[in-house]
């Protein structure tokens, strides 16, 4: 079995403008002459880590991973009540993975993401497809409508009390409303002046993300409430205005348009006991796109296993 390479250090980082006050932060590790390759966070929100270094062979890759807006070492942040999310969106995300491509001198790359980034890994391919060499993607998610209300509503037919209490923080809210009223309410507590209100949503929108992924096999308890309180408020925040309002995507968009893809070798990565994003989206979308294989990781749910990290670094030194 495959392990994470040792530990690295960037060997250049920036801060790029991307306009109306937005800088989002840059680095690279690996050989500057590598194959070069971006990697997506999910979330959104949640920034990239040092762990996710490790990923690359840094002999083999020249590795660019950024923050996206307003999360992580990107400015402005949005724990801040006062940071203006209007302009984040995933169609200035798309546009902003392009203008650090053309600032960073790249002609194509391998794109990889995982989670919500593998949603938006999959946007920037069907928008600029010439610009992708392969794709590895992990907990495939395609941010449907049918997908956001699974999680943050459907999932209460496995956990009822904690789905109960999600709703009650927004219990002005019906529970039958469409699900991006119930999540835009939190997104106002979100933005709220008040850091006690900020606070206490955040703490119930994470302590039911961690609720969805409490059954993993691998799991880790507090897997999403274990983070500082201003990232707290920074991920809820931000996942609610995206979710809240479908990811900006037409519904079921990615798959009607997956033919885009054709010609782009890809590797879906996906764990059997992913409740958080079921394994029939990744399925579906293997489906659509006959270029992409589909792993199904059985020891695996969302937030991963020895096993799924095994399948990533292997389709990671299969495409360098």
């Amino acid at each position: 079995m495959l392990e994470l390479h040792p530990p690295v250090e960037p060997y250049d980082t920036g801060l790029l403008d991307v306009g109306g006050g937005n800088r989002i932060y840059w680095e690279a590790v690996g050989d500057p002459d590598g194959k070069p390759l971006v990697y997506l966070h999910g979330g959104p929100g949640s920034g990239c880590s040092v762990n996710q270094r490790r990923w690359f062979d840094p002999d083999k890759y020249r590795a660019i991973l950024f923050d996206q807006r307003n999360c992580g070492r990107s400015t402005p942040n949005a724990a801040d009540p006062a940071t203006d999310l209007s302009a984040n969106t995933t169609q200035n995300l798309i546009a902003d993975i392009e203008a650090l491509r053309e600032h960073l001198g790249i002609d194509r790359w391998l794109v990889s993401g995982a989670s919500w980034g593998s949603t938006l890994a999959l946007a920037y391919a069907q928008a600029h497809p010439s610009r992708v060499t392969e794709m590895v993607i992990i907990d495939v998610t395609t941010t449907r409508a049918s997908e956001i209300d699974w999680l943050y509503r459907g999932l209460r037919r496995i956990f009822p009390e904690e789905w109960s209490r999600f709703h009650g923080h927004v219990s002005h809210v019906p529970a039958d409303a469409p699900i991006g009223e119930l999540l835009s309410a939190y997104g106002e507590l979100l933005a709220d002046p008040d850091p006690v209100v900020r606070e206490r949503a955040a703490v119930e929108w994470l302590r039911w993300e961690d609720t969805a992924v409490s059954l993993e096999p691998q799991g880790k308890k507090d897997a999403y409430s274990s983070r500082p309180d201003l990232q707290q408020v920074c991920f809820a925040r931000i996942c609610a205005h995206y979710f809240g309002n479908y990811a900006f995507l037409e519904d079921e968009v990615l798959l009607r348009e997956a033919g885009k893809l054709a010609g782009i070798p890809a590797v879906l990565i996906h764990g059997r006991h992913d409740l958080s994003g079921p394994l029939l989206n990744a399925w579906e979308l293997a489906q659509a796109w006959p270029d992409a294989e589909l792993a199904v990781i059985e020891d695996s749910g969302h937030t991963g296993s020895p096993a799924m990290t095994d399948r990533m670094l292997r389709a990671f030194r299969d495409f360098a």
